[in-house]
C-alpha cells in the first residue's frame, strides 16, 4: 500500500506538536509512567487472572468463566455483601444526621471557639489512626474487662456481648466507623452550609419562620446535593471496609462482620486462590458501580421532578 505525502501530513503535524512541547511532556511523563505501572497494569493483570487458576506458585491454568460461576454459589461472599448493607443501615443514617447537626451548630454565628470544636471533631480522621482506634475500641468493648460494660454495670445493666454476638458485633463496627468518619462528613456538610447564601435564611426569618422551619424547609433542600455526595461516599466506604472489622472482630462471629474486601484478602493470602479473588474483585467493583449510579439517577430524577412541579 502506497503512502502519499497528503496521508503523512497529519502525522507530521502531530510530530511537530510533540517536539514543540517536548519539555512539557517530559515533565508530566513521570505521572503517566507511574499511573501505567501501578494502576493500569494491575487492572489489566487482575482481569487476566480472573480467568485463570493460580496459587502464586507455578504456572497459571486457564479456566475461563469458572471463577465467576463459582462466585455465584459462594455463600460467604454474598453474606459479606449483606453484612455491608446492614452496616450501612446501622451507622450511615446516624452519622449523616449527626454530621449535619454538628455542621449547622458550628456554622452558627452564636457559637464561640468554632475552630477548636471543628478541630476536635475532625481530629479522629486527621490522625489516620484507624488501627489504633480499632484496638482501643476492642479494649473498651471487651465483654469481661471492657470499660463499656463496667460503666453499664454501675447503673445495673448486665454485660453486653459487644464482640461476641452477631448483631452487637455489627453495632460495634458501626460505632467504630462512626467515630472515625463523623468529622470528615461534618466537614463536607459544613462546606455545603457555607455555600448557601445567608440572605435566604434572613428573608425567611423576616417572614416569621423559626430556626427549625428554616433548617428543614431551606437548609436541607439546598444541601441535598451535598448530602447525596456524602451518602454516596459512605456507600463506597462501607462496602470497602477492611481495617475496622479485621482488627475489631476478625470478621466474626460466624462471619457476621465479614466484608467483601476481607473475603478478597483471605482468598488471596490465606487460601492462595488468586484468580478467584481477582474475579471476586471485579464482581464487587461492578456491584458498587451499579449501586452508586442507581442512587445518583434516582436522586437526580426526584430533584428534576420537584423542580418541574415548582
Amino acid at each position: 500500500m502506497r503512502v502519499t505525502a497528503a496521508g503523512l501530513r497529519p502525522f507530521r503535524a502531530v510530530a511537530r506538536s510533540v517536539w514543540r512541547h517536548r519539555f512539557g511532556y517530559l515533565f508530566v511523563s513521570p505521572f503517566f509512567v507511574l499511573f501505567g505501572i501501578f494502576i493500569l497494569y494491575p487492572i489489566g493483570f487482575s482481569l487476566w487472572l480472573s480467568f485463570r487458576n493460580w496459587s502464586l506458585v507455578g504456572p497459571s491454568q486457564y479456566v475461563g468463566l469458572q471463577n465467576y460461576r463459582d462466585l455465584l454459589h459462594d455463600d460467604i461472599f454474598w453474606q459479606s455483601m449483606t453484612n455491608c448493607a446492614l452496616l450501612f443501615l446501622i451507622y450511615v443514617p446516624a452519622m449523616t444526621f449527626l454530621a449535619l447537626v454538628l455542621a449547622a451548630i458550628l456554622n452558627s454565628k452564636y457559637v464561640r471557639l468554632q475552630g477548636m470544636f471543628r478541630t476536635m471533631i475532625f481530629l479522629p480522621y486527621v490522625m489516620s489512626g484507624t488501627v489504633a482506634a480499632a484496638y482501643t475500641f476492642q479494649l473498651i468493648l471487651d465483654q469481661n474487662s471492657g470499660y463499656a460494660n463496667h460503666l453499664l454495670g454501675l447503673v445495673g445493666v448486665s454485660p453486653v456481648p459487644w464482640l461476641n454476638n452477631l448483631w452487637w458485633a455489627r453495632v460495634s463496627v458501626g460505632l467504630l466507623v462512626l467515630w472515625v468518619w463523623l468529622g470528615y462528613n461534618m466537614l463536607i456538610m459544613l462546606a455545603g452550609l457555607q455555600a448557601i447564601p445567608p440572605e435566604l435564611s434572613e428573608a425567611a426569618r423576616v417572614d416569621g419562620a423559626g430556626p427549625l422551619r428554616i433548617f428543614f424547609k431551606i437548609t436541607i433542600p439546598l444541601l441535598r446535593p451535598v448530602i447525596v455526595f456524602a451518602v454516596t461516599l459512605s456507600i463506597i466506604g462501607t462496602f470497602s471496609l477492611f481495617t475496622e472489622p479485621f482488627i475489631l472482630t476478625g470478621g466474626g462471629p460466624a462471619n457476621a462482620t465479614t466484608t467483601p474486601v476481607l473475603q478478597i484478602w483471605a482468598n488471596t493470602f490465606s487460601y492462595l486462590r488468586v484468580g478467584y479473588s481477582a474475579a471476586m474483585s471485579y464482581v464487587f467493583f461492578a456491584i458498587i458501580v451499579i449501586i452508586a449510579v442507581t442512587q445518583y439517577f434516582l436522586v437526580s430524577r426526584r430533584d428534576t421532578y420537584y423542580e418541574r412541579r415548582r
